[in-house]
């Protein structure tokens, strides 16, 4: 990487921290002529424009990030997100399953993959991953909360079904 391709990625970052999401996109584009199979600033650029609201833009900005390298962890995790904020899950669940592919104690994408499961109604299945997440990452806030909540719910479903049997 080019050192003017890095003071720009380095003030496109300063840009995110500021949530001058604007300008860090315009300093991502001139990284990307640059640089137009540098996988990582397609990344943060579609993180970028997923911090803006603007989804599908991002999911595509992760797609050609996997075009260049398919088993990126930051694409596929940040394309589930992106995917599991527009509510579709299963579609969400394959590219954490993808990225378990890569790396199979990677403890985000069980993390990632219990909250869809979760949205989905199939708490148990939740609870699995994220107790397996916790196994890796014992410290993993987002898998411990979840977890709890999770466990929560399955267990305030299973006394209401006592109740009306």
């Amino acid at each position: 990487m080019s050192s003017k391709v890095e003071k720009m990625l380095v003030q496109a970052f300063e840009c995110v921290e500021d949530e001058n999401y604007s300008d860090a996109l315009k300093l991502y584009d001139l990284a990307l002529k640059e640089e137009p199979k540098n996988a990582n600033i397609l990344v943060d650029k579609g993180v970028t424009l997923q911090n803006m609201g603007k989804i599908k833009l991002a999911i595509r900005s992760f797609d050609k990030a996997l075009q260049i390298s398919p088993k990126n962890l930051d694409a596929l995790l940040n394309k589930g997100a992106a995917l599991h904020s527009e509510e579709k899950y299963l579609d969400a669940i394959d590219c954490y399953d993808i990225a378990l592919k890569v790396d199979k104690k990677c403890a985000m994408a069980l993390a990632y993959k219990g909250l869809s499961l979760g949205e989905m109604g199939h708490l148990e299945d939740a609870i699995k991953h994220f107790k397996k997440a916790l196994s890796i990452d014992k410290h993993y806030d987002l898998a411990s909360i979840s977890k709890d909540i999770a466990q929560e719910l399955l267990k305030s479903i299973q006394e209401k079904k006592s109740k009306t049997q």
